[in-house]
């Protein structure tokens, strides 16, 4: 199937086309058709399964074909609302790229930067706005924002704000749209939250998905190396190192963490960054670009990065540390393996962490292969303690389970572990 099969404007195809796309992927044949008939959308992918431009093709399309004329004043007609600030730059670019022919402005606002550059551009007029939950209902406060004429509203990576605590934000937001309206939600889970969400908001929806629900992306190797919570920084260094990994995204749990981690293992002789929501934009924007541009080797982030950032062919990640929320495990290790690219995800968990990996597992209905380190073997002697959750928890979460008080230690685990050579390390960086 071709991109001029599914019925896009000349403009559109010209854009897709500068872009080196030639073949739609799944998720793109399934919801393009159905979002031009203007059907309401129920959308469960995956990161990395090209949805952002499922979305954006079509809805481009269907401002043209309702357009007036172009002297008249501009309003707000689509709607774009994402979990985190680098989730809404990256619509709002692909917004940019895809209508670069077509007549239509559009703008993004988030927080973390001046709010009055975003009021001059939202007074001069704009088609498409893409957002976050917290800065737009900033402007409606100030009332530099009329949403009263949006005719699509575009819920994406829906399940992430509402881990986030956006829930109360989204239905004051909804409260201010029209009851006639299309509506695309976008989710890469469908919990009992995300269910409900949608029954309020979607009219006889459309059930798009194009993978079995919350399973990780085939194409992605993952490993579990168990390692005492003591030496993890040096394992991490030591894999980085002996493999001359030159990219690889690193997970912690707390913003406290993931800047001292950067911290060591620039210490150590690899050029790391970190980002998390304590960053200024301007610190996040650098951090990533210089990521992308190669002239940091490893990007340590918290779990507000793990919807928000798109890097091409990134080849490796590191869960430092899991996530409270299994279903965060996914999107964190959803950020390698994109587009048809093979990708390897690793966790080195420590003794402390072996509920969360088996609610993981759980949710995988999968056991991960678990490979020791020679040197590196956890010391049975370690007792299971608490996780501190510290400050980096995204405030509004759902909290975790409680944790079992006689957690049990690697070698009580009925599954067995490999041990690793150090000439078999090696081969982890094919």
């Amino acid at each position: 199937m071709s991109f001029e099969s599914l019925g896009l404007r000349a403009e559109l195809l010209r854009a897709v086309s500068e872009k080196g796309y030639t073949t739609p992927s799944p998720i793109q044949q399934q919801a393009i058709p159905l979002i031009l008939e203007g059907r309401d959308i129920m959308g469960g992918a995956q990161t990395g399964t090209g949805k952002t431009a499922g979305f954006t093709l079509p809805l481009l399309q269907r401002l043209m074909a309702s357009a007036g004329p172009e002297n008249s004043r501009r309003n707000v007609r689509a709607l774009v609302l994402t979990p985190t600030r680098e989730l809404a730059a990256q619509v709002e670019e692909s917004v940019d790229v895809y209508g670069k022919y077509l007549p239509l402005k559009s703008t993004v606002v988030f927080g973390g930067v001046k709010i009055n550059p975003q009021i001059q551009k939202l007074r001069s007029g704009v088609d498409i706005l893409v957002a976050t939950p917290g800065r737009l209902l900033d402007h409606v406060g100030q009332k530099t924002v009329d949403l009263s004429n949006v005719e699509i509203l575009v819920l994406d990576e829906a399940d992430r704000m509402l881990d986030m605590g956006f829930v109360r934000d989204i239905r004051k937001l909804l409260a201010l749209l029209p009851k006639q309206k299309q509506t695309l939600l976008f989710s890469a889970t469908f919990s009992d939250e995300i269910k409900k969400l949608s029954n309020e908001l979607l009219k006889t929806p459309a059930l798009v998905e194009v993978a079995q629900r919350n399973t990780t992306a085939e194409r992605i190797t993952q490993v579990v190396h168990p390692v005492d919570k003591s030496r993890k920084r040096e394992l991490l260094s030591f894999l980085i190192g002996s493999n001359n990994w030159q990219q690889v995204l690193v997970f912690g749990r707390t913003k406290h963490g993931s800047n001292r981690l950067a911290e060591q293992l620039n210490t150590d002789g690899i050029t790391a960054a970190a980002i998390h929501g304590n960053k200024s934009q301007g610190a996040r924007t650098k951090a990533l670009a210089d990521f992308k541009a190669g002239k940091v080797r490893v990007l340590v982030a918290t779990d507000i990065a793990a919807r928000g950032l798109d890097i091409n062919q990134l080849p490796h990640v590191v869960n430092y540390e899991l996530p409270n929320i299994p279903e965060d495990y996914v999107h964190r290790i959803g950020r390698t393996g994109r587009a048809g690219n093979e990708g390897e995800a690793m966790s080195l968990v420590c003794v402390d962490e072996l509920k969360l990996l088996k609610d993981i597992e759980r949710l995988l209905k999968r056991d991960i292969p678990k490979v020791m380190f020679d040197g590196y073997e956890p010391d049975p002697s370690i007792r299971a303690e608490p996780i501190n959750r510290g400050r980096g928890n995204q405030q509004g979460a759902r909290k975790p389970a409680p944790r079992n008080k006689t957690a049990s230690s690697w070698n009580s685990q009925n599954r067995s572990a490999r041990s690793a050579s150090t000439g078999q390390n090696q081969q982890r960086g094919r």
